[in-house]
């Protein structure tokens, strides 16, 4: 049941944003990637890949903090910041923990059973509606980006470097303009099909399981008190 699988997420989640980073968030870290690898079945690659973008981004702002730029000695100095250092390790422990814990609900739970629990909420409809359409957006992003760069490779766009700086310019140029064009044709198709401001989805059939939140509730449990102890 998607409620399982969120009640582990969230609380791991909460946990990589309140106990101590040294060991809380390697815990977190662990065993999210235990219970999705391990447990759900995701492969390991499959997994590192999904980790692998959102880690470039930490990395790159632990760069930013750990060093520091002065202006001194007739000119610019870049030096590095044992400050910032500090300050960058919690943050981005923290981090990789809270990714850990969003990656494992993002391969293991659909997007439309988690809208499907979500519209249990009726304040909450509108905002799923919005996720909804920003999700298939992204679809329709991706694959007109895909298309245009497979067309391009078959007209020989990337033989050279020169071919390929010029086809990466010309793809991100036309990659939007087509993207919302074929945004609003899926808009038009909803509106032809009786779209009353509402996607439905399936409901999710399976039932939660008081074992498995309690075993949810007792893991979590068990790493804030660990971590606690051990910090």
């Amino acid at each position: 049941h998607p409620g399982e699988k969120l009640a582990l997420a969230g609380g791991m989640l909460l946990l990589s944003l309140t106990v101590p980073p040294l060991p809380g968030s390697l815990l977190v870290a662990a065993v999210m990637g235990t219970a999705t690898v391990g447990v759900a079945g995701v492969p390991w690659r499959d997994y590192l890949r999904v980790l692998a973008v959102p880690a470039g981004f930490i990395a790159g702002g632990a760069v930013a903090m750990g060093v520091s730029v002065g202006f001194g000695g007739g000119g610019w100095r870049v030096a590095p910041s044992p400050e910032g250092m500090a300050a960058a390790l919690p943050v981005v422990l923290r981090s990789l923990a809270a990714v850990s814990s969003l990656s494992f609900l993002a391969l293991t739970t659909p997007v439309l059973e988690l809208a499907g629990l979500l519209r249990r909420w009726r304040h909450l409809e509108g905002a799923v509606d919005l996720a909804l359409a920003v999700h298939r957006f992204l679809h329709v992003l991706t694959g007109t980006a895909a298309a245009m760069r497979t067309a391009q490779e078959a007209r020989l766009g990337y033989a050279t470097p020169g071919r390929a700086y010029r086809s990466l310019g010309l793809l991100a140029a036309c990659l939007l303009p087509r993207a919302l064009g074929q945004a609003a044709r899926l808009e038009r198709g909803l509106m032809a099909r009786g779209y009353q401001g509402s996607l439905g989805t399936l409901p999710v059939e399976r039932r939660l399981s008081p074992a498995a939140l309690a075993g949810a509730a007792g893991l979590v449990l068990g790493v804030a008190a660990l971590s606690l102890w051990w910090g």
